[in-house]
């Protein structure tokens, strides 16, 4: 074996690229990162910050946790369970998101009603006051009928 300062470049290329393939033999089949990772990462980065102003142990030890939690999550072969993971955390925020975001759009808009179909759950916009109507979902055609108010 050759020393550091007398080993040419065609021989740094080959060691070069046997850790890279070393590394992708490794990485094969691992889950990889995801949404959730990205999440837990932030929320790590953002209690690192806090750390450094209240150097309490019991953060670092919770970030510590999570650091582990990220890293398994990332490097585990049982990527059924870490799509199911994730999928329901893209649920949770989905939820989330959609209050704020669908909430206040239906809150501002004072000429519609908003109904849920009985059948599928697909939400339905309708004129508002209007009196009783029949409503046809758009999703699967089912009929209901609803009140929007006293006609004006």
């Amino acid at each position: 074996m050759l020393t550091a300062a007398t080993e040419t470049w065609e021989e740094k290329v080959m060691r070069n690229n046997k850790f890279r393939d070393w590394l992708q033999r490794f990485a094969y089949g691992r889950y990889g990162t995801d949404e959730l990772n990205k999440f837990l990462a932030m929320i790590i980065f953002i209690l690192l910050i806090i750390d450094i102003f209240a150097q309490s142990t019991f953060l670092m030890i919770v970030i510590l946790l999570l650091l582990i939690w990220e890293t398994f999550r990332t490097l585990s072969r049982n990527t059924s369970a870490r799509a199911e993971e994730n999928r329901k955390y893209l649920d949770a925020v989905g939820s989330v998101r959609g209050f704020f975001t669908g909430g206040m759009r239906r809150a501002r808009d004072k000429e519609h009603m908003y109904f849920k179909c009985p059948n599928c759950g697909q939400r339905v916009r309708v004129p508002s006051h209007k009196g009783h109507i029949e409503i046809t979902c758009p999703k699967c055609r089912t009929k209901f009928v609803k009140d929007t108010g006293a006609k004006r």
